[in-house]
Parts: structure tokens; C-alpha cells; sequence
């Protein structure tokens, strides 16, 4: 199937390049050029020295050289305006799907409110049910710019561009042939990048054809090769004294209570409960946790391998002196994984009320599994009523192996179509196109036990000759042989080829792209031609994703996932304009007003509209003025509507129970008591508490919404341009400054846990105590009011929204014996906050882990004849711990905060011959640490004990290469 894929994509994009290159074409007449017409991101319309009225900044090709990037998502995250991925090499390892993909977020509102475009045309998705391109697909060799808009761009764009629109431009005109070769790990011999690709093209007059081959591979980062995750810890403070000192001081190790050795648990006929494991040696003793417990972080990840090989072709070529064809032809396969430790099975997953019969009934008498130790069976007793003495257990599943995912990905897209002008109006042009696109992924998955035979393995008895075999006359037919969980490496291979489950799933992401626009100059206005631009566009969108059949029924002991599959179409009106309105007059160099319209009409939620309506006054030479204010539309995406639902394992909540004792009174307090299982923990306890079983045991469901209407969203740009050409000191200089203001209303959200938690037993918001589930009794290691599963839903919510300040200054000029270039950028965000639901309180984000009020980057170059040398400086401001976990705590917003960070990048570049460039770069020069944010606190990305979308848990990294060019 791979093959298949593979090479019909492959015939595909080179019969469009040979289809391009035999269209006919006649000499033409040599005249001089016009002046060229271009068209800037967030218009349609082309015009001579177009500019953005809303905040635009720019990464070149020479950027992206300069980065070292085999992904552009590295080069991208370190522009101000982006917030941590939803996906990225080190956050998708505990991810049931998705793992390697890439992804940008703008503004920290969201992947799914960012628009990623190719040439002003849409990508596929790289997440099924998303909309979320996977910037692997996206070959940065044939990268000529990228155009970073930020605000609300629906109108000129469509769905999605809520927040902005990030614009990939592809190179043209591209002659000759360009190799670059690049290897590099980092500074503890892990992490190893590699990088092989082929750029080859040729030009002319009457058209250009281009084409890329490459492979890139980003390696593994195992959490045990690095000291602040090595060892399984948790902070402190959640864990033992509540006290905020104590937030970023771990406890370590604290190993999981679910060893391979087993842990059981009975009630004897004293009534009292008692628990033990096993000694290397197989001898019973005591289960403490440091001791007996199991270190998961020997087998978690920082960062998943990335290998990609690349196809790419783009071409155009003129049909005559006024229509050109074009072709944009991409095939990426894709090859991720990611491993975790081995699943942690409790006879909960088995047995509905986690008790294990030690034995079966025949002709009413107890007949003991001889599997079941002495030990165990002379101390436990029945606690179910069924006549058969009972325990429960807990287990690391060793003998069955790591979890472990390996990914098979593959994206296909090819675009299409004809540009130009028309011959009678040659100031008008017309672009019309077809795209289609499609990623698939094939993931086969490890570690997984079907439960139904691990039940059916428990229940053993011995046979005429003595012998332990199965129960269940049925299951010794299908195969089953007793299973031996009482120690280390117990369990045989053939109960283990009974019980292992391997899994699998399957998706497939389809994209449909069909439209067409004219743009030109209706007439003359005293202060210039009035611009137009109008289009239609439809767009179809399909995904689906089929899990194995055990994981579809929860019958793994994993996450329970139903199949996903949904579509949806869209067709759309757009029309621009772009009005002059003064000109040549005092303090109005240029005044005019750009206003554009779109109406769409989706399948799923109907009818939107989004407008845009700007303003750009040039007031002198050296200023301008700038503004926007649009509204801009999101529809739901296929999960958002359609998801059934999923299993899901939280962490980092905080249980607002906790401590609560008979008589305290706090704002939650009352509430936690009226809870039957809470109320029997406080009784045995005298405060209510929870184990770390307890707290490693939390699930809950993930469900979609086919209810939802499209969210809207308001956003406002107010900005100026300052390129001082008349200072001669400073005309080299370029500075912007820019205001934004971005509300959405009906924001489309799944109910944040913690809030569900928070405003459910503080009495803010009742509803949200039915997504809570506490087990009404103790049940095996789970203790009694313990929370079971935390549920969560999408819905339109009360909104979301940020405003802030984005500052840009460039500069370039000779300095010594060379030229010094100078770049930089910062963002301050004043405000950002959610609202969960209808009426409900503002919850602000801004500021906190993973959106902090201060980024900015700086970058200098330096180019003496042959030698160039480039750094940059990323810097992180301070930010705080989730406002709603302190409030958890009783402790006020801010009042628990992250230092600030600053990471160094180097690159040094020799031009060894005309045609041969060598260059050697550092990534976290000064291997700079990322910020403490261990397990237990919010924000914490499991497996690196930080952020790992916002900070580097990898450290210092160093590359080389070389880059040929015929």
C-alpha cells in the first residue's frame, strides 16, 4: 500500500511538471517590462509596491539558510508572534496520533485560528479532523519568503484565519542545481540531524521548471540522557505541603505505585486492608513506593525521530504573450514514532469492581487458581458476596514491552491552474485553479494486552492431571493459557502471545480546492485607479480515522477510541476593493481604504460573513499610518463536530478536595462533602486524601459537538511605519509599531478540566459537576471519593480574546571592512483570557506558562567577502503558573512565576569557492536550561519536566554542512 501511494503520487506530480513543460508557446516580441504589479498576504489585489495594511513581518530564504532548519516550524517558533505548538517534535509523544507533526500558532488563540497558506492557496491537513497543516510537508529549500499576517483575515481568506495567516511563498526563476548536505546532534550525542537534498531548476522567458528532492531526519531524545528528567519526580508542593515554596522542588524519585513485580491488595478477615509485591528473589515484602516502585522516565521521550523524504516540483509556463499555466506538485512521506513506558494494568481494567476471584465454584465448593501464591490466598477473603475469596492488583506490564507507535505518513498535494491578463483590459488579471490533497497515516502500535483474554487467563484451575489451565472451557479452545502475574518476569511467552493485543489505525485527510478571482483598476479617482479583486471558491474537506478493533471498544486496557469520520463543503463569494481617497496634499502624501467581503455557505453551520475595512495614510515620505478592523469567521472542524468519545488520560489537575476534613470550611468544602465518597474518605482518614494511584489513575472522555455554530471573531490593528530615507543617519533604519486587539465571540473550546473541576465545587458553574465522576467506594488501588473520569466536551464558548503591542526595527549599513544587518523583533501582550462558557468569569491567560506577556528576537549578521556570520537571540519573559491550578491551592494569580529565558543561536558561513559554501552553526549556543516545571504542575509536558513547547529541554546542538550550487 505504501508503494502504491508513493508512486502514484510520484507519477502524478511529474506528469503535471511534463504537462507544464510540452504545453506550446510561441516566441514573443522582446519589449521592455512593465512595472511589475504584486500582491502582498491578506489581498488579492496586485498593485506596484503593494503593502500590507495590517501587521505583516517577513522571513526570507536567506533566514531560513541562515537557521540551519531542516522544519520551518524551527525557524518560525522563534518570531514573537507565535505561541507553543499544538504539535511539535516534543510534545507528541504521548499522543495517540500526530506524533512528529509540526505545527504554528498565532497569538497563542489556537492552531485551528491559524491559516497556513502555499502561494495564497490552501494545504491539506496533517491532522485528521483538523485543519492543522503539518509543516513537514513543506520542503524549505523551495521556500522563497514567508509572510507572517497578523489579525483576522477571513474575508480576503476564508475560514480559519482568525488570527492570522502564515503565507508560504515558493521560489521562481530558479537555474541551475543546488546540494546541501547538513549533519549535527547535540552536545550529549543524541538528537542527530541530517539533511540530504537536490534543488534543480531551469528558466525563461517563457516560463520556469522546478524540482526538489530531500531527506531530513531529526533523531531521538530519551528523558533518562538528561539530569532534570531522568528520574520520575513530582513537585513538592503538590504532592506533600501545599506550600508554594516548595512549587519547584521535586520529590525524587517518586516511582510509580505500578511496578513489574506487581502490587496486590486484600482485606483480610480482620477487615483491615493489606498490600505487598515482590523482592528480586520472589520473596513477599512490603510495597514503598521509592523502593519498590518503577521509574516510567527511563522509557519516555523529550523529542520523537522525524525522518522525511521530500518530492517537490513547481512550475509555469506561458501559453502566450497574456495566460500562463502553473503547477505546484508535492509528495512528502513522513516516518515518526514514539515510545513510552510499558502499560499500567490494574484489575480495574479487567473486572468492573477490580476484585480477581482466587478461585472458582465447583459443585459449590472453592476451588483455588494454583496460580494464586499461598501467601495471597491464606490472607485474603470474599468481598463481593459471590463465595469466592477475592484481590485486586496493579502492574507494569514489562513483559509485554514498551508502548510504542511507529507512524507511516504520507501527504500528496497537487495544484493546478491558469493565470494572466485579459488581452482587451491589460491592467486586469485573472487567476483560475484546481488542488487537490491527501494525507494518510498508517500506525501500527505495541504494549496493548486485550482484556478479555487477560480475564480469562486469571481464571485458572488445574485439570485430571494436576495441571493449571484455564476455566473456561471456550477460551482453552480459542488458545488460552493461564497467566502468572506474581512477580518479576512471571508471566510465560505462551500466556503472553495469549494477552498481548498489538493495535493499529488508519486515517486518511482529504482536501478539494477549486476557484478563481479577477483583480483591476475599474477607473480613475482624483487620487488614483480604483482596485478591485472578486472570486468565488469551494473547498470540500473530508477525514476519517479507523482504530483496531479492540481500541474501538475499549477493550485494550488503553484508551477507549471510537472511529472518527465526517466532511464537509463550502462555497464562497469574496470581493475587494481598494479606494484612494487623497493624495498629494499636505500631511496626506497618500490616503486610501482597503475593504473586502466574503460570504460563505458550509454544509455544516450554514451561512457566514466576514468583512475587512482598513486604512493606510501615508502623512510624509518617511511615516505611515496603518489600521484594520475585520471580522473574521472560524466554522468547526471534523473532531469539533463529529468526534464520538475518546478515552483520554489527564494530567497536571489538582483536586479541589484534597484536604478537606469533616469540619474545615473553605469555598469548596461543603460541596466536596456532599459527595458520598469523599465523605467516606474523610471518615477513614480524616482528611480527605488522595494516593499517588489515585492521582496516576484520572480518565476521562473527549467528545465533539455536531451542534456548534462558527465562531466569530473581531480584531482591531492600529499601526505605523517609520523609514526615515530623509535622516541620513537613519535611512538605512525601518521601525513599526502596532497595536492588536482580537476578540472572539462563540470561541470554539473543549471545557478546560481543571475549570470543570474549580467552578464545580466552588458553586460558580453546578453544570460542570456532571462531567466529574468519583468512585463511590474504594475500588481496588482507588481509594473512596477518588475522581474516576473527568469529562470534557466542545461547545461554543463565552469567547477569547488578546490585545498586546507588536514593535519591529531593521537596520543595514556598512561597518568596518563589511555590512552589519540588524533585526528585531518583540511582542508585549497586555491582555489575554478565556471565557469557558456563557456568563462565566474571565480566565486569563496571558502572562502564564506558555504565553508570556514579553518575547522578542533579535538578529545580527555580519558579511566580510567571503565570511558571513549570523546569531540570533530569543527571549522568553517571565510568566506564571495557571491562575486556575493556584486558585486550587488558595493562592492568588501570579503568585507563583517561571524566570525568563534567553536562548543564543550561531551560524558561520565561508564562501570556500565561488560554488561551495561551508557553514557550521550552534542552536542553544550557551546550553541554556529550561525552566523547572515538573510533573504535578500545570503546564508540565510529560516526559521533559518543562514546557517543552515554549522552552529547549534538549540543550545545546551544533550542525555542519555544505551547500554546492552548479
Amino acid at each position: 500500500m505504501r508503494e502504491k501511494s508513493l508512486s502514484r503520487s510520484i507519477r502524478m506530480i511529474c506528469l503535471g511538471g511534463v504537462a507544464l513543460a510540452v504545453q506550446g508557446a510561441y516566441a514573443q516580441d522582446t519589449q521592455p517590462a512593465p512595472m511589475q504589479r504584486v500582491e502582498v498576504t491578506g489581498s488579492r489585489i496586485a498593485s506596484p509596491n503593494a503593502e500590507s495594511p495590517s501587521p505583516l513581518q517577513v522571513l526570507s530564504a536567506q533566514d531560513i539558510a541562515a537557521s540551519g532548519a531542516n522544519n520551518l516550524q524551527e525557524l518560525l517558533l522563534q518570531n514573537p508572534t507565535l505561541g507553543a505548538p499544538t504539535y511539535s517534535r516534543t510534545n507528541t509523544a504521548f499522543l495517540t496520533s500526530g506524533a512528529g507533526v509540526a505545527t504554528v500558532d498565532l497569538r497563542g488563540l489556537g492552531t485551528s485560528r491559524t491559516l497556513v497558506l502555499v502561494n495564497g492557496r490552501r494545504f491539506v491537513s496533517g491532522v485528521p479532523g483538523s485543519s492543522a497543516v503539518d509543516l513537514n510537508a513543506i520542503p524549505t529549500d523551495f521556500i522563497e519568503r514567508v509572510e507572517l499576517l497578523t489579525g483576522g483575515a477571513s474575508a480576503a481568506y476564508g475560514s480559519d484565519a482568525v488570527a492570522g495567516v502564515v503565507n508560504i511563498i515558493t521560489k521562481r526563476n530558479f537555474d541551475g542545481l543546488t546540494i546541501d548536505a547538513q549533519g549535527g546532534q547535540s552536545s550529549k550525542g543524541d538528537s542527530q540531524k541530517r539533511k540530504l537534498s537536490i534543488t534543480f531548476g531551469t528558466s525563461n522567458d517563457n516560463g520556469f521548471l522546478m524540482g526538489h528532492l530531500g531527506f531530513t531526519r531529526d533523531g531521538q531524545v530519551w528523558s533518562r540522557d538528561r539530569a532534570a528528567s531522568a528520574i520520575d519526580q513530582t513537585s513538592k508542593m503538590t504532592l506533600e505541603t501545599g506550600d508554594p515554596a516548595d512549587a519547584f522542588t521535586p520529590v525524587r524519585p517518586t516511582y510509580s505505585s505500578y511496578a513489574p513485580q506487581g502490587r496486590f491488595t486484600y482485606k483480610g478477615a480482620d477487615g483491615k486492608t493489606g498490600s505487598y509485591t515482590y523482592d528480586k528473589n520472589g520473596n513477599p515484602i512490603p510495597f514503598v513506593s521509592s523502593e519498590s516502585g518503577f521509574n516510567r522516565s527511563q522509557y519516555r521521550s523529550i523529542a520523537v525521530p522525524v525522518d522525511r523524504f521530500i518530492l517537490a516540483l513547481n512550475g509555469e509556463r506561458k501559453l502566450d504573450e497574456h495566460n500562463t499555466a502553473f503547477m505546484e506538485g508535492t509528495y512528502v512521506s513522513t516516518r515518526s514514532g514514539s515510545t513510552i513506558e510499558p502499560f499500567a494494568l490494574s484489575s480495574a481494567d479487567i473486572f468492573s469492581n477490580a476484585q480477581v476471584p482466587a478461585g472458582t465454584l465447583v459443585n459449590g465448593q472453592v476451588v483455588k487458581n494454583p496460580i494464586v501464591p499461598q501467601y495471597l490466598y491464606d490472607r485474603i477473603t470474599d468481598t463481593d458476596g459471590d463465595g469466592i475469596p477475592d484481590y485486586s492488583f496493579t502492574r507494569r506490564m514489562s513483559e509485554v514491552g514498551t508502548r510504542s507507535n511507529s507512524v507511516d505518513r504520507d501527504t500528496f498535494r497537487l495544484a493546478t491552474g491558469i493565470k494572466g491578463d485579459f488581452h482587451a483590459w491589460k491592467d486586469w488579471n485573472y487567476e483560475a485553479y484546481v488542488a487537490v490533497g491527501q494525507t494518510k497515516e498508517a500506525q501500527q502500535s505495541t504494549g496493548q494486552v486485550n482484556v478479555l483474554n487477560f480475564r480469562n487467563a486469571l481464571t485458572a484451575t488445574t485439570d485430571a492431571d494436576g495441571k493449571a489451565v484455564c476455566a473456561d472451557a471456550n477460551a482453552i479452545a480459542q488458545g488460552c493459557v493461564p497467566i502468572n502475574i506474581f512477580g518479576y518476569n512471571a508471566i510465560s511467552k505462551e500466556a503472553l502471545a495469549y494477552v498481548t493485543a498489538p493495535g493499529s489505525l488508519v486515517t486518511r485527510t482529504t482536501q478539494k480546492l477549486a476557484g478563481g478571482h479577477i483583480d483591476g483598476q475599474i477607473f480613475d479617482l482624483p487620487a488614483g485607479p480604483l482596485g478591485v479583486a472578486a472570486g468565488v471558491e469551494f473547498r470540500k474537506e473530508y477525514s476519517e480515522s479507523t482504530p483496531d478493533a479492540l481500541t474501538q471498544a475499549g477493550l485494550n486496557a488503553g484508551n477507549a477510541t471510537p472511529p472518527t469520520k465526517g466532511e464537509f463543503s463550502v462555497r464562497e463569494l469574496f470581493v475587494e476593493a481598494h479606494v484612494p481617497i487623497l493624495k498629494d496634499l499636505p500631511f496626506v502624501k497618500e490616503l486610501s481604504l482597503p475593504l473586502a467581503f466574503r460570504h460563505g455557505k458550509y454544509t455544516s453551520v450554514g451561512s457566514v460573513n466576514s468583512w475587512n475595512a482598513g486604512f493606510e495614510w501615508t502623512a510624509i515620505d518617511d511615516l505611515k499610518f496603518r489600521g484594520t478592523r475585520s471580522l473574521s469567521t472560524r466554522a468547526p472542524d471534523i473532531n469539533e463536530l463529529y468526534q464520538a468519545p475518546s478515552q483520554d488520560f489527564p494530567s497536571g489537575l489538582t483536586d479541589p478536595c484534597e484536604g478537606v476534613t469533616a469540619s474545615s470550611q473553605g469555598a469548596y468544602d461543603a460541596r466536596c462533602r456532599a459527595d458520598p465518597g469523599v465523605a467516606a474518605n474523610i471518615a477513614a482518614n480524616g482528611a480527605f486524601t488522595n494516593t499517588l494511584a489515585d492521582k496516576q489513575g484520572v480518565s476521562g472522555y473527549n467528545r465533539g459537538n455536531p451542534n456548534l455554530h462558527a465562531e466569530k471573531g473581531r480584531s482591531t490593528t492600529i499601526g505605523i511605519v517609520w523609514t526615515p530615507r530623509s535622516i541620513p543617519m537613519l535611512k538605512r533604519f525601518t521601525f513599526t509599531a502596532d497595536y492588536f486587539n482580537i476578540k472572539i465571540a462563540d470561541a470554539i473550546v473543549s471545557t478546560p478540566r481543571q475549570y470543570a473541576l474549580t467552578s464545580c465545587y466552588n458553586g460558580t458553574n453546578p453544570a460542570m459537576c456532571n462531567f466529574i465522576t468519583r468512585w463511590p467506594a474504594p475500588n481496588g488501588n482507588s481509594s473512596a471519593g477518588a475522581l474516576r473520569y473527568i469529562d470534557t466536551a466542545v461547545s461554543n464558548s463565552g469567547g477569547r480574546a488578546t490585545s498586546g503591542l507588536d514593535l519591529t526595527a531593521a537596520w543595514n549599513d556598512r561597518v568596518g571592512p563589511g555590512r552589519l544587518s540588524a533585526r528585531l523583533a518583540y511582542t508585549y501582550v497586555k491582555t489575554g483570557y478565556d471565557v469557558p462558557l456563557p456568563g462565566a468569569e474571565r480566565d486569563p491567560f496571558s502572562g502564564e506558562i506558555d504565553n508570556a506577556k514579553n518575547k522578542a528576537n533579535l538578529n545580527l549578521g555580519y558579511r566580510w567577502n567571503d565570511f558571513n556570520a549570523n546569531v540570533t537571540f530569543d527571549y522568553i519573559g517571565r510568566s506564571s503558573l495557571d491562575d486556575q491550578f493556584l486558585a486550587s491551592y488558595d493562592l492568588p494569580a501570579n503568585s507563583i512565576k517561571i524566570g525568563s529565558r534567553t536562548y543564543t543561536n550561531l551560524q558561520l558561513s565561508y564562501q570556500l569557492m565561488k560554488k561551495t559554501e561551508l557553514y557550521f552553526g550552534l542552536d542553544n549556543a550557551f546550553d541554556t536550561k529550561a525552566p523547572p516545571i515538573i510533573s504535578g504542575l500545570t503546564g508540565d509536558t510529560t516526559g521533559t519536566e518543562t514546557a517543552a513547547g515554549t522552552y529547549d529541554p534538549i540543550g545545546r546542538r551544533w550542525y555542519a554542512g555544505i551547500r554546492v550550487k552548479l
